[in-house]
């Protein structure tokens, strides 16, 4: 029997450590999330809307070293950068390729770029440097229209009780923060087992 494939929203910022982290677990899921015939919809927000954390604020104290704590729970090695980056030139070239395979080419590049390279997409320089890596064009910040979609989808998320990132949208239910490998693969499951059940 063909099942039908789940869509998982899943909210993120490129500016989080912690949704570096969920994209390279996640990642190991591949093989896991096709055998469940999961989709996962990677979605962005603007978390500096949703928590007290500023753009430019130095990376710091505990919130630093629960990154690594995670970092190493989880095995996934990273460069933590030194202060909360700006996003939104990136976020807002992930809308304008939503649905694309060059969006997903542009998240993993951005995600390199940032958490394996150490660069800061939010300058102009850095950013222009990412975007000829995928031939695209440097001008893409300015793209107002997708910097309000983008504030528009950090408001509908919040009103759908998302408080920070990574959150996994499970039929409405926000799932947030990574867990490990055998954790997620088993709520995953679950998830997808439950929505499968006959009416």
């Amino acid at each position: 029997m063909t099942l039908q494939t789940l869509r998982v929203p899943i909210h993120y910022d490129f500016a989080s450590c912690l949704c570096y982290i969920a994209h390279r677990v996640l990642g190991r899921l591949a093989p896991d999330l096709a055998e469940l015939d999961l989709e996962l919809h990677w979605t962005p927000l603007d978390l500096t809307r949703l928590t007290h954390w500023e753009r430019g604020a130095p990376l710091e104290g505990s919130g630093r070293e629960n990154v690594r704590r995670v970092s190493n729970e989880l095995e996934v090695p990273l460069v933590i950068p030194p202060r909360w980056l700006d996003s939104r030139p990136a976020m807002a070239v992930a809308l304008v390729l939503e649905g694309s395979a060059r969006e997903t080419s542009w998240r993993e590049r951005v995600w390199t770029a940032i958490y394996e390279e150490g660069r800061d997409p939010g300058t102009p320089d850095e950013f222009a440097r990412i975007a000829r890596d995928l031939d695209l064009a440097g001008d893409a910040p300015s793209n107002q229209g997708s910097l309000e979609a983008l504030e528009s989808r950090t408001r509908e998320a919040h009103a759908c009780g998302v408080t920070g990132v990574p959150t996994l949208m499970l039929d409405g239910w926000p799932l947030g923060g990574i867990h490990a490998d055998a954790t997620m693969r088993s709520m995953l499951a679950r998830f997808a087992a439950r929505k499968r059940m006959p009416a």
